[in-house]
């Protein structure tokens, strides 16, 4: 079965964008994400107004003042870059907000035979998601001096999609299995969900389409939970 799983999983999640509780979750999931870099960009363009001085000086041209409008475009190219990497905390700060309605609304649809499954309190899952941005931050920054050479984006994706699938899968198989019983099966079928992961991180860095990943995300790695633990 393996990775057939994968595009069956996330076909599914996609048909399902039609359903009404879906739509919801999902509309949540995109007001997180627009405000999380609506302040980053605020963030930014502030940052440059401090760091930039009202006039430059050039040679042969003496002082020519800087127009806010240049550095309010300025922050907006800088962001529209920045905002490729910058999905990557917004996916990880969504994994204790919104996966346990995500999963919910796809087991409502897809698996209505399976009893309520527990659901993560809202303290736990800012501490999860809290947690979980910590390690994504701290793991790219140890990673860094690698983003500099041809290996790169082997290295972003291969790390950065290793973390998603194993956050992602783990939230949602512990919901139903408990902690140990979820780690173990995702040590289990790590090449599937390492794959997943990847192939969500480098979606993450599509713009737009980006926007609607992290709840596209969760939804296909709830299909292939459910895949692996019926066989």
């Amino acid at each position: 079965m393996g990775v057939i799983l994968i595009p069956r999983a996330f076909l599914a999640a996609l048909g399902q964008i039609r359903d009404p509780q879906f739509r919801t979750v999902l509309a949540k999931g995109l007001l997180l994400t627009i405000l999380f870099l609506s302040a980053l960009y605020v963030a930014v363009l502030y940052v440059l107004l401090w760091i930039l001085p009202d006039v430059i000086a050039l040679p042969w041209l003496g002082e020519i003042s800087v127009p806010r409008q240049f550095v309010s475009l300025g922050s907006f190219l800088v962001m529209a870059v920045l905002s490729t990497f910058l999905m990557l905390p917004v996916a990880a700060a969504f994994t204790g907000i919104f996966l346990d309605d995500v999963a919910d609304a796809v087991e409502a649809r897809h698996y209505p035979m399976l009893s309520p499954a527990p659901r993560i309190g809202l303290m736990d899952g800012l501490r999860e998601s809290i947690g979980f941005l910590g390690i994504v931050l701290v793991a790219n920054l140890v990673a860094l001096v690698l983003y500099f050479t041809p290996l790169s984006p082997f290295v972003f994706f291969g790390l950065n999609g290793f973390l998603l699938g194993r956050e992602y899968f783990r939230v949602i198989a512990v919901r139903r299995l408990g902690r140990r019983d979820a780690g173990r099966l995702f040590r289990q079928h790590l090449p599937v969900i390492w794959i997943t992961g990847a192939l969500m991180a480098m979606l993450l860095t599509v713009p737009l389409f980006n926007l609607l990943i992290p709840v596209l995300g969760a939804a296909t790695f709830t299909h292939i939970y459910h895949e692996l633990t019926s066989t």
